[in-house]
């Protein structure tokens, strides 16, 4: 079979679904991934076909630009929402022409992250299976909010009404030029209401993430998507979030890299992925005070944050795979994407978690109730104080000890074999139900 993978983020959004592409030729299909061009490293270094979609996600996180000042300021869903979806609709006629040429021979096409409304609209103008793959979960349900809200905010008996509350403000931002698009690029009528009938993978793990009980057959969650060992020597890429999509194991690190971990105890991994936009000066003399004079890496990622303003105890790293660095570390201070929340766990490390936008407060927390991390720094406004709590939280032998445990879980789940499994046997039903005259994009739960 073939398939057309689209997404549109930052690299936590594009490695998961280039390590789930890598999954589905090594099973004897087609795969090819369609993503922001600064993202597709991952994808070329897997070997799968790639090919990139018009936008700069990176200059969209700069300070001032849509989704910069969302990480540098206080900002709810709302304000989440309209620069998610400005940014989507500035290239949205692009992308729908991209993905619908792309997929035109396909048998089912994935959508995820920004580039979903568009893929969306183009599985149904090509009546093929469209299926949702995402880090994040938007299934409404009653045993959790919102990732987009404050955690604490919403009441129990409103859980699965603040899904629908705000996937559906999310789709209002965006409908207006997707259904411009659908018109001019597919010749669709326009849609009133949001997708709520196609089947969803979740290459989350189920030991942060347990599968919700209300959950009908077609939202599965699978476990985090990464390489396996044998996929080591394509995994020199990234240390970004979502780097844990290879499996590190072949690679071989810099001499000053490997010098400095030889050197002494186990460091702490200070790394912000993606993030940028934030006041990086008061960042750095926070961590720089909670660290204190202890080992630390520090991998700056998107933010731009100059080797100069750290100390000599600081080895500032590049690109590094979180799988191959991980094990190596005591604490690992993140920003609680869902990517580098998965590999440190996976990797059996406590957390320091300073979140700044959208699903990162909904991880952070996840970790502090599993007893991984302790409670969220906010990334906003990071004091040195709770920062070094945090961090003398993390090294505790109960702390460790949990993480410990967590990792062990994650380590026997098979995620990409289970996405594999039902994006067959979903494509197939999808056959079926076009050869007796059913849209499959609408056969979902």
């Amino acid at each position: 079979m073939k398939f057309t993978v689209a997404t549109y983020g930052t690299e936590g959004d594009t490695r998961p679904l280039a390590a789930l592409c890598r999954a589905l030729i090594d099973a004897g299909h087609e795969a090819q991934l369609l993503a922001d061009r600064s993202t597709l490293h991952a994808a070329a270094a897997l070997g799968v076909p790639c090919a990139p979609l018009a936008g700069d996600i990176k200059r969209a996180l700069d300070p001032g630009e849509a989704l910069g000042a969302i990480v540098g300021k206080r900002s709810g869903a709302q304000a989440t929402a309209k620069a998610l979806a400005a940014i989507a609709n500035a290239h949205t006629h692009d992308w729908m022409v991209q993905i619908k040429a792309a997929a035109e021979d396909s048998d089912a096409l994935i959508v995820s992250a920004l580039a979903s409304f568009v893929g969306l609209s183009v599985a149904e103008h090509l009546r093929i299976p469209a299926i949702g793959a995402s880090m994040i979960p938007i299934t409404p349900t009653r045993e959790f909010a919102t990732p987009f809200l404050p955690p604490g905010l919403v009441p129990g008996f409103l859980n699965r009404a603040s899904h629908r509350f705000v996937n559906d403000m999310i789709w209002r931002a965006f409908r207006q030029a997707t259904n411009a698009a659908r018109v001019e690029v597919c010749g669709l009528a326009p849609r009133k209401r949001n997708w709520t009938d196609h089947p969803i993978l979740y290459g989350v793990s189920r030991a942060l993430l347990p599968r919700p009980a209300d959950w009908s057959e077609y939202a599965r969650v699978c476990g985090q998507w990464t390489m396996p060992a044998s996929a080591g020597r394509l995994s020199g890429f990234g240390s970004g979030a979502g780097a844990g999509a290879g499996s590190g194991a072949d690679w071989t690190p810099p001499e000053s890299l490997a010098a400095f971990l030889d050197a002494g105890e186990p460091p702490i991994y200070v790394g912000f992925g993606s993030m940028a936009g934030f006041d990086r000066e008061p960042m750095v003399r926070a961590l720089v005070e909670a660290v204190g004079g202890r080992r630390a890496l520090f991998y700056p990622g998107w933010s731009g944050v100059e080797a100069s303003a750290l100390p000599s105890n600081f080895c500032v790293i590049g690109d590094t795979p979180h799988a191959w660095l991980f094990p190596r570390v005591a604490v690992a201070i993140h920003h609680g994407g869902a990517g580098t929340t998965h590999s440190a766990t996976r990797a059996r490390v406590p957390s320091v978690v300073v979140p700044f936008a959208g699903d990162q407060f909904f991880w952070a927390q996840r970790l502090y109730r599993l007893g991984a991390a302790a409670a969220p720094v906010d990334g906003k406004s990071v004091d040195a104080k709770a920062l070094a709590r945090a961090i003398d939280f993390a090294l505790r032998p109960a702390t460790r000890a949990r993480a410990a445990e967590l990792g062990a879980a994650m380590q026997e789940e098979e995620g990409l074999r289970e996405a594999v499994a039902a994006i067959e046997r979903w494509t197939e039903e999808g056959r079926e139900l076009r050869g007796v005259g059913i849209c499959p994009v609408n056969a979902g739960a």
